[in-house]
């Protein structure tokens, strides 16, 4: 027998002791076996019905209410005719717009700095776990629980000019303004509000992060001879900063969604010193039936809350730790 016979019968030996190879198709690679094939089956159902939500409910309507802007749609003349950018155009020359910019402008650097800042706050004081904290935490998170349009007629009994703020101030020598008939305090009114309904969310989170921050260091610090306020300023905020960037983003957005709040308390005055942004648009879709013009204004809310985050999240490397 020759050599290449005896090499010949040896391979053939050799392949019979070994496991089948996969198959190979035309291009040289293997085929897809049935298991591999049913696995992504499968992933992909997992995943349609998020999928199939997403475009149902988000990424279509984005893109009608962007195709809607593009026309001038009034439901009650039943006129549906495509304008181009007139109603971009018309932005710039809105002063109701602009007045609506401004007021969602101070309504959202009043609601992110008191309400952060309260929230810090409360989750410093109940993580010393001093008596009766329990109590405390459940009365700043209950209002957090409760319908926001209840919520929001109780304070609007109480800020009346004869309600129960005013008759509290009375008994002290004080007398109480209008809080929902002037500006200023109108403003400073669904900011307190809102602060109040939402403060307990925030807290929870705070205290859930301040929890998370490791007792040895906190202890090797006050060995050193760090005081409480450089512990908090050195230590404790850097660790919980993820935390702070995640309640700053849901603070800004929503305080730029706000609604109920304003129809129910101020109607958007007096005159135009409370109309946000989203109750402006509202004005236009159901007051004034001009679902163009509103479908536009919606696309400008959203391109302003898409830069907000968009800027948070790019300069989060500079500040939150574990981004560096």
């Amino acid at each position: 027998m020759t050599s290449t016979a005896v090499r010949s019968t040896a391979d053939t030996a050799e392949r019979r002791g070994r496991p089948d190879r996969p198959r190979r198709s035309a291009a040289g690679r293997p085929r897809r076996s049935a298991l591999a094939r049913r696995d992504w089956v499968v992933g992909y159902t997992m995943v349609a019905p998020a999928v199939l939500g997403a475009l149902a409910f988000v990424i279509a309507p984005l893109v009608a209410v962007f195709w809607f802007s593009l026309h001038d749609w009034n439901v009650l003349a039943n006129t549906f005719v495509f304008s181009g950018t007139d109603n971009y155009e018309r932005m710039l020359s809105d002063q109701g717009l602009h007045d609506s910019l401004l007021a969602s402008l101070w309504f959202s650097i009043g609601l992110v700095v008191v309400n952060i800042a309260l929230a810090l706050f409360l989750a410093v004081m109940l993580n010393q776990k001093l008596p009766g904290t329990t109590t405390f935490r459940t009365f700043f998170f209950s209002p957090v629980v409760v319908s926001l349009v209840a919520w929001t007629i109780v304070w609007s009994f109480l800020l009346q000019a004869d309600g129960g703020i005013n008759g509290f101030l009375s008994l002290i020598g004080i007398d109480g303004p209008n809080w929902l008939r002037q500006d200023f305090t109108a403003m400073l009114s669904v900011i307190i509000v809102q602060v109040f309904k939402n403060v307990g969310m925030n807290m929870i989170l705070f205290l859930a992060a301040l929890q998370g921050v490791p007792e040895e260091i906190m202890e090797a610090a006050r060995i050193d001879g760090a005081g409480a306020w450089r512990r908090f300023r050195s230590i404790t905020l850097p660790m919980i900063s993820p935390t702070i960037l995640l309640v700053s983003i849901l603070t800004i957005v929503g305080s730029l969604e706000v609604f109920a709040q304003i129809a129910v308390l101020t109607g958007g005055g007096p005159g135009n010193s409370t109309t946000v942004l989203v109750y402006y648009l509202y004005q236009q879709a159901f007051r004034f039936n001009d679902f163009g013009y509103a479908s536009g204004v919606s696309v400008l809310l959203f391109v302003i809350v898409l830069i907000l985050t968009l800027i948070q999240w790019q300069t989060r490397k500079k500040w939150v730790f574990h981004e560096n």
